[in-house]
């Protein structure tokens, strides 16, 4: 006789990867296998795409294989453009409702640390996978979900009841939490944000966790804070896992800076320098802790890294409560200038910053800490009595 032994499928393999990662430990295990990720995509859907460097769009009606494959993949998954406005197959302009990567998902519910009989509110319930995975390993009825979108809702109740976990879907702001439903053992946000309200602290009950990607405006990226609720629970606080990347609450996120509404002229109008920080020290791959830490201490500015052409590339920074704006060049061969206009004096900011990060051993995110109370919050380095300075040193 001989075995047949069936290929095991693209999902149950990714399993494995996760599994042997340390992403998915044993007591996700049974989840991951029982929802899968597909069950909440709809048909037409933009993956990201490595070798396009972007979205692209697959639809199931048209490749079913294709569709099926990106979705068992450990690959991002936008399901929504432009808040809905988008239509058409071709990708629309901002990414406004997403899967996201397994991996993401997965190691952001091994530190959730759920235990039986938890209680866990979500924010951002997108596809609603996320919340079918909580609802699977503690019960429908132990979980809630808040979501903005009144369509990515009701889309999301539906995917829900279908696969026969009907978690309460709550159309409204996250922001605000869900005070009906309160207090929570756990809540976790599946979209980045700008501040943590202290509003979820109250929510929460002594003890319990909050989860939440966060970051500054400096850049797009995002670490997950993992905050622990104090005994008397008038804060929480907790280090930050590690970096990521998601589509922000959309209360907070920031309109498109306007180049012309500060750089009126050109860079000749600002007072000019120079720096010894070189482009290698400065500019780099995604997930840098250099740039987190340089957004705690820079508050209040927006940076963007042009791309290099003809062996320079100029950085830009523009200021958030005024006008005043910083330009940095890096030239391939030649010393880097740098102009600066405006109250703030940015770029010295900037540099400010690079000194104080190399000065404390180049920290990681897991270095970094966020304390959240009445009196808003404070980024920290190793311990909450350490706040990161806001302002140059």
């Amino acid at each position: 006789m001989v075995d047949v032994h069936e290929e095991p499928s693209e999902w149950e393999e990714l399993g494995r990867v996760l599994t042997a990662g340390g992403i998915l430990p044993s007591g996700w295990a049974p989840a991951f296998a029982a929802v899968p990720r597909s069950a909440f995509l709809p048909d037409l859907v933009w993956p990201f795409h490595m070798a396009a460097g972007g979205s692209v769009a697959v639809d199931k009606r048209r490749d079913a294989d294709a569709w099926r494959s990106y979705a068992e993949a450990d690959t991002p998954i936008v399901t929504q453009w432009d808040d809905g406005r988008h239509t058409g197959p071709e990708p629309g302009e901002v990414s406004t409702s997403s899967a996201s990567m397994p991996s993401v998902v997965f190691s952001m519910l091994r530190d959730l640390d759920v235990q039986p009989g938890n209680r866990v509110l979500e924010i951002g319930t997108g596809t609603g996978w996320n919340a079918a995975l909580l609802a699977y390993r503690l019960g429908p009825e132990n979980v809630i979900t808040v979501e903005v979108d009144e369509s990515v809702a009701s889309v999301a109740r539906a995917a829900l009841n279908r696969f026969g976990l009907p978690v309460q879907v709550v159309h409204g702001d996250g922001f605000k939490g869900h005070r009906e439903g309160a207090p929570y053992d756990r809540i976790i946000a599946t979209c980045g944000l700008r501040s943590i309200p202290f509003g979820w602290v109250k929510q929460s009950r002594p003890g319990g966790v909050i989860m939440a990607p966060w970051g500054t405006h400096y850049g797009n990226g995002d670490a997950v804070a993992r905050l622990t609720v104090a005994d008397d629970g008038k804060s929480a606080s907790g280090a930050f896992t590690g970096p990521v990347e998601f589509m922000k609450l959309r209360a907070q996120r920031l309109p498109a800076v306007v180049h012309a509404d500060y750089v009126k002229g050109g860079v000749a109008d600002g007072d000019e320098s120079s720096t010894t920080i070189t482009e290698s020290q400065f500019v780099g791959g995604r997930f840098r802790p250099q740039e987190f830490a340089l957004g705690l201490y820079v508050r209040n500015c927006v940076h963007v890294a042009a791309a290099k052409h003809d062996g320079a590339r100029p950085v830009w920074f523009y200021g958030l409560t005024d006008r005043s704006w910083a330009c940095v060049q890096f030239r391939d061969g030649n010393h880097t200038r740098v102009w600066q206009s405006g109250p703030r004096r940015l770029w010295d900011e900037v540099e400010s910053a690079c000194r104080w990060w190399d000065e404390q051993g180049r920290p990681g995110f897991d270095r970094f800490g966020l304390t959240v109370d009445s009196d808003g919050e404070r980024a920290w380095l190793d311990f909450p009595d350490n706040p990161v300075p806001i302002r140059p040193l």
